[in-house]
């Protein structure tokens, strides 16, 4: 199949385009690098012996996604192209709307000008806000608590919308729990730029000696060990269910969502734990107080996705923080 992946350059859209082309697709990214290095071209091919066609661009630009369809004449859209920092979503968010909104809109105008009628979303946990129970499914209420949370759900609504209105549309929501962990390889990895805004590549900083100690918000919580848990779900995993969401769309009709986690709630302290026993290394801590809108525990319920697309998980927690930090020492050997 011709797949288009917006994003594909990023984090997330790495690894899936690694499956798709494994998997005998065309393959074709549009992505602006501005969250991506560029030589992501490269290393995709090392990985997977096959071409990666890339075309730079924003997909706020109607001229860039033209061309892209024109060229490729794409069958299906996976859509990975975002900002997608929950806090600067607060500080700006008209570009967040502009960004994710606004492009997202112009994405399915274009695929609806050039009869593209398959679509994979990548949405997110956080359109569930403050959630009251876990494991949480799909039929939970939605409440995003920030900007970044409601441009994903405002977006699954336009979706939902546009398949109502077109028949011949096919598209699902993809709800991320915590996405972490790297291709085994070490070709692909988060590679965050300043201060990680996420809990494992922040604990992998620190394991590495970058940063002092990690900061743990709050120890009161009505958990386990009084620290925050959270689904954590390794980025190759995640990348096979949407190889599998691919597959199945033409027999997911009348669904609009889907989580994608583990469905196994770990605490802060968990992760802190694994990740020393991972690396070896110690990771100092320090309790600290919460921070204003955290929650005591979010995790999936994923028997959905495994009803529907017969996918679950399979890595665990250990593997996660294994791959965490040889992609880490693979960071640092880059930088030296």
């Amino acid at each position: 199949m011709r797949v288009l992946v917006t994003g594909g350059a990023g984090y997330l859209g790495s690894h899936v385009c690694a499956e798709l082309l494994l998997g005998g697709h065309e393959v074709t990214v549009v992505d602006d690098f501005s969250n991506a290095r560029p030589d992501v071209g490269e290393r995709l091919n090392m990985l997977t012996g096959r071409v990666l066609n890339i075309i730079t661009g924003d997909i706020r630009d109607r001229a860039i996604l033209d061309r892209a369809f024109l060229q490729q004449r794409p069958e299906a859209v996976m859509h990975f192209a975002a900002l997608k920092a929950v806090g600067e979503s607060a500080v700006v968010p008209l570009a967040y709307y502009d960004v994710n909104v606004a492009g997202t809109i112009n994405l399915l105008q274009c695929m609806q000008r050039n009869a593209c009628h398959k679509l994979v979303f990548s949405s997110s946990a956080t359109v569930y806000g403050n959630s009251s129970h876990c494991p949480i499914n799909e039929g939970a209420p939605t409440s995003a608590t920030s900007p970044y949370g409601r441009t994903k759900l405002f977006v699954e609504q336009i979706i939902n919308d546009a398949k109502l209105a077109d028949p011949l549309l096919q598209a699902i929501n993809l709800r991320y729990f915590n996405p972490v962990g790297a291709h085994e390889s070490g070709l692909l990895g988060e590679e965050p730029s300043g201060t990680p805004n996420n809990l494992m590549p922040y604990i992998a900083q620190v394991a590495a000696g970058l940063r002092s100690h990690v900061s743990v918000f709050g120890a009161d919580y009505a958990t386990t060990d009084g620290t925050g848990i959270r689904d954590y779900i390794h980025v190759c995993d995640l990348a096979t269910a949407h190889i599998r969401t691919l597959e199945a769309l033409p027999n997911l009709s009348g669904l609009n969502a889907l989580n994608l986690g583990t469905g196994i709630p770990y605490s802060v302290l968990d992760v802190i734990r694994a990740f020393s026993e991972a690396s070896g290394r110690p990771v100092p801590y320090e309790i600290v107080g919460r921070r204003p809108g955290d929650i005591g525990e979010c995790w999936a319920d994923p028997s959905l996705a495994e009803c529907r697309l017969g996918w679950s998980a399979k890595l665990d927690l250990a593997k996660m923080c294994r791959d965490t930090w040889r992609w880490q020492q693979i960071l640092m050997s880059r930088s030296q």
